[in-house]
């Protein structure tokens, strides 16, 4: 997995309808784009330090 700052982080949930998570990555902690890296979330607008799972994936900036 590798994202740029703007590009958006979805999270899949594992408990069912409605536990998605949307983010924008604001930071990218490597230079080769892979994990950590910070995401502001859409729902409360919080920051954190993500190291993504197996249901996560990265849509790019524009799409």
């Amino acid at each position: 997995m590798r994202a740029t700052v703007g590009d958006r982080l979805i999270v899949e949930g594992t408990c069912g309808a409605g536990s998605r998570r949307k983010g924008i990555v604001m930071g990218v902690e490597h230079a080769d784009g892979t994990p950590p890296y910070r995401v502001r979330w859409l729902d409360d607008g919080r920051e954190s330090l993500v190291f993504p799972g197996r249901g996560a994936r990265v849509v790019p900036r524009g799409r």
